[in-house]
């Protein structure tokens, strides 16, 4: 495959999207409130004092002034100078510094919490199995048609049994589990303490989604806690459905079958890649990293994200990859301004199963890059704010190995985020933005960018989704002959129904190799 290197200061870099224009956007990407009525141009507003409604009809410079709960007027705003490229119009919460707000906070006799989601990891080598069940199990991680929905369960046993030997090799040589968990407990310990030191005393808990402690275990303590008014804040930086788009779907259904969860007042910030924050500390990292080479000026920097399968963007309209190459994108800039000229590029790790994911991989990348004569390479893990194992073992042990073997002499990693301070500080400004105000909140400096937290309800953020989602045509409609794009898509869907045929036979017969081998042994 040719992939090519991309330079900050030629025109053929990754384009800058030009988030003022809706053509740049994929639909299911804007993520925010559902009007109530159109007719009378009022909107429901949640949690905020200032949010894009989604009403198209409305002009695309109002916004909503809420002075009390309840509906509001649409305010026309009238701007001296357009809003720059990296306004999102009809989506993002416009604020003015937080720390100029913060005092107008009404806690009061209020209890707030803030809900981290992550997707957990097995603790112990024990673990794996189980952990592997409940991943696979995730219909957002593996999307079967809907007459055979009954086999999910079959075949997440099946794949986990299967993939568990190598998975407990991976945990075996970083220390015989994930540091996720801890990871995490400490980032929202500091989340707390940055909260409390701009006084805004929260509580704040974490949900995984795939293993303890679980999404339901943290609504338990946040129940038990009294908890009036919660801000859920997933540690991914994109949306993509397939993690934060899942941990919002099972929040979704326990509140649903829960009263005291009704009634309790939630606001959901489902992507802050483009926080001036969150981009500062992706900054210094690299920057840092980069001092640590004989000639930084000589060193690509290699952006590697988590894949998702190529259908989740195509079809069912995941933002996942445009708000990637924004943040990239934003990452650059503002390297730029540091003098920092690196060229740069971006693939997806981690695929797995017979279907196309996200391209350019990271593994043919590297490979590509040492037959470029590339020498110097920094691998930046964009999607990941905590240490794991595709940090831990894929990038630091395999992608390296493959470096080094492809021609490349000198491998950096710019670590994880974790507990940096910009970062954390960061995430609770994202908080207290989010939180309600009493009054009308002062805009200023529209046309410059600021920091932008789409919100919305958990409900209202999923039917927006599944709205968008139906609307979009599948990407192949005929079949085409040779190596291409349809070929492979038709290769992996036969590859799937073959397995669904056999696990269906085994179902229903209670015979056949897995039964003999032990993994469906509950249905024998």
């Amino acid at each position: 495959m040719n992939q090519s290197i991309q330079n900050p200061s030629s025109s053929s870099t990754f384009p800058r999207p030009c988030l003022s224009s809706a053509s740049r956007i994929p639909k299911s990407s804007l993520l925010f409130p559902r009007a109530i009525s159109t007719s009378q141009k009022i909107c429901r507003c949640i949690g905020v004092h200032m949010e894009g409604c989604a009403n198209f009809n409305l002009p695309k410079n109002s916004v909503v002034a809420k002075y009390s709960p309840g509906w509001s007027e649409i305010q026309p705003l009238n701007l001296k100078q357009p809003l720059n490229k990296y306004s999102l119009p009809l989506r993002a919460l416009l604020t003015s510094k937080t720390q100029d707000v913060s005092s107008k906070l009404i806690v009061g006799d209020e209890k707030i919490g803030v809900l981290l989601l992550n997707l957990g990891g097995p603790e112990t080598l024990e673990d794996v199995q189980p952990f592997l069940f409940n991943l696979f199990a995730d219909p957002d991680i593996i999307r079967l048609p809907r007459p055979f929905r009954f086999l999910q369960k079959p075949l997440a046993q099946f794949i986990s049994v299967l993939r568990a030997p190598k998975s407990k090799e991976g945990y075996a040589s970083i220390g015989g589990g994930s540091p996720l968990r801890r990871i995490t407990d400490a980032q929202a310990e500091e989340l707390k303490k940055s909260l409390c030191e701009k006084n805004v005393p929260a509580e704040v808990y974490v949900g995984m989604r795939y293993w303890h402690p679980f999404t339901e275990e943290a609504i338990e303590q946040i129940k038990r806690d009294g908890i009036t008014k919660l801000v859920v804040l997933p540690l991914y930086p994109q949306f993509s459905i397939s993690t934060s788009g899942s941990s919002l779907r099972l929040l979704e259904s326990i509140f649903r079958e829960d009263e005291y969860l009704v009634n309790m007042q939630h606001t959901v910030i489902p992507s802050w890649y483009q926080r001036e924050g969150y981009i500062n500390a992706m900054a210094n990292l690299i920057e840092k990293e980069l001092q640590k080479f004989d000639n930084p000026g000589k060193v690509v920097i290699f952006f590697s994200a988590h894949g998702v399968p190529l259908a989740y963007v195509e079809e069912a309209g995941d933002p996942y990859k445009a708000e990637m190459e924004e943040c990239v994108d934003l990452i650059i800039e503002e390297l730029e301004k540091r003098k920092i000229n690196n060229a740069y590029t971006l693939a997806y790790q981690s695929r797995v199963g017979p279907v196309e994911w996200l391209k350019p991989y990271t593994d043919e990348t590297i490979i590509d890059l040492g037959k470029k004569g590339v020498k110097n390479l920094l691998a930046v893990p964009i999607s990941f704010v905590s240490e794991h194992i595709e940090t831990l073992e894929e990038i630091d042990v395999e992608y390296k190995e493959l470096a080094l073997k492809s021609g490349i002499e000198k491998w950096g990693r710019v670590p994880a985020l974790g507990c940096e301070p910009t970062f954390i500080s960061d995430l609770a400004d994202a908080v207290i933005e989010s939180l309600p105000y009493v009054g009308a909140m002062a805009v200023s400096n529209l046309e410059a960018r600021q920091s932008l937290v789409p919100l919305g309800s958990v409900e209202e953020l999923l039917a927006v989704y599944d709205s968008q989602r139906r609307e979009l045509p599948p990407p192949v409609t005929v079949w085409e002959w040779g190596w291409t794009k349809s070929a492979e898509t038709w290769n992996g869907r036969a590859a799937m129904l073959a397995v669904l045929v056999l696990l269906v036979l085994e179902v229903t017969t209670g015979e056949g190799f897995l039964h003999q081998w032990g993994i469906l042994p509950l249905f024998r």
